[in-house]
């Protein structure tokens, strides 16, 4: 029998203090930080995949509550990669949310490939977790009044303090920090080439491509247009990322320079918005932002309506598409904001949710299909 290592020690007290003043008792695991963690409380409401959540790049900077209140339960695999060389189980090399926040965690995971238990890997990449706190609450609070910075600290004093001195998460560019530090390919060309601009882009998106045939090359963000095109692309991707949209200006100017050229071109959660932005529309910060694996979007071209894995803080503001050649393609059910665009005349889409899931549904994985039909017609 497999032996899962495990780093528990015993639980000191931490406070999870809100910006607005309020505060949660709990006890600490994972990483015990010294001073306190700032970043931005946010929840999500995905009921498995917290190994894929919390190496997402888009959580960067941000203290990630989970409303499911049994976390760690099938514990943490290994990092290890498919034969693309492409890591499995994860959206990236290493955790990228700031901290993490749980009802309460499993000691004693159970699953064949687990190796080590949730604290244990927390521990090992340095990221503090506060646990045994109330996230219905917690996740109400942030429903009423917004998302805001936390702080994890041993005080509430302490907390309050580096809130005080943290930056707004908005004004915050991300973007360098997530992204991929050189250039890397990856798949065979069977149906031809894409250029995909880093900005912190989940693991699955590049495996999706790769499954249809295509040779991706991943592009370092901050790369310039020529850059991304040197290659001669099939068809060029805005991969997901966190932050405001607004920070992106190097990625705006791609976009708009390859829907003038008529690159083919898909965008996916930021690349939704940066599109937007290239074409002159407006963005603007959700309430409390689309985070789970149960959202519905509809097919304004199909009438289908799917369940969709989501997390985004940020939307396009749709009465601003009417200045532009953008149309609406998909829309939240729920709030019937701009899930997705389509170009009245180049060849050029986007969603706001994750068509490759991990985790969540698979049901707009067809999107990829569509953005091959596009590069099909273009040659």
């Amino acid at each position: 029998m497999l032996r899962v290592l495990s780093s528990y020690q015993t639980n000191k007290a931490l406070k999870l203090v809100l910006e607005d003043g309020e505060v949660f008792d709990g006890e600490s695991f994972g990483f015990h930080s010294q001073s306190p963690i700032v970043g931005e409380a946010v929840f999500n409401t995905g009921m498995v995949g917290y190994t894929e959540a919390m190496t997402d790049p888009s959580y960067a900077g941000q203290l990630l509550c989970f409303t499911y209140p049994l976390i760690g339960n099938y514990g943490v695999p290994e990092y290890t990669k498919d034969e693309s060389e492409i890591i499995l189980n994860f959206e990236s090399d290493r955790i990228q949310v700031k901290g993490m926040i749980a009802n309460s965690i499993s000691r004693s995971p159970s699953h064949f490939e687990s190796r080590r238990d949730i604290s244990t890997w927390m521990n090992s990449e340095r990221v503090p977790g506060i646990t045994a706190l109330d996230t219905r609450e917690l996740t109400l609070h942030l429903r009423s009044k917004g998302v805001m910075l936390a702080a994890i600290a041993t005080s509430t004093s302490e907390g309050k303090k580096a809130i005080e001195d943290s930056s707004d998460y908005s004004s915050i560019n991300f973007y360098p920090e997530v992204t991929t530090k050189e250039r890397k390919t990856f798949g065979k060309n069977v149906r031809g080439k894409i250029s995909l601009l880093d900005c912190g882009v989940k693991l699955n998106i590049i495996r999706s491509l790769v499954r249809r045939g295509y040779e991706v090359e991943v592009f370092p963000y901050g790369s310039s247009y020529d850059e991304v095109k040197t290659s001669g692309p099939s068809g060029i991707v805005l991969s997901n990322g966190p932050g405001d949209p607004k920070q992106c200006s190097s990625a705006v100017d791609v976009a708009r320079s390859a829907i003038e050229d008529s690159v083919p071109i898909l965008g996916i959660c930021l690349g939704t918005q940066i599109i937007a932005l290239s074409q002159g529309a407006e963005t603007f910060k959700l309430k409390y932002g689309h985070r789970g694996q149960n959202k519905p979007c509809i097919d304004l071209k199909s009438g289908r309506c799917m369940v969709t894995s989501q997390n985004h803080g940020y939307s396009v503001e749709e009465s601003s598409l009417k200045a532009t050649k953008l149309s609406p393609w998909f829309m939240n059910a729920d709030d019937h904001t701009i899930e997705g665009l389509i170009h009245e005349s180049k060849p050029c889409i986007s969603v706001q949710f994750h068509p490759e899931g991990s985790p969540g549904p698979l049901d707009p994985s067809y999107v990829f299909d569509v953005f091959s039909d596009k590069i099909a017609k273009a040659r």
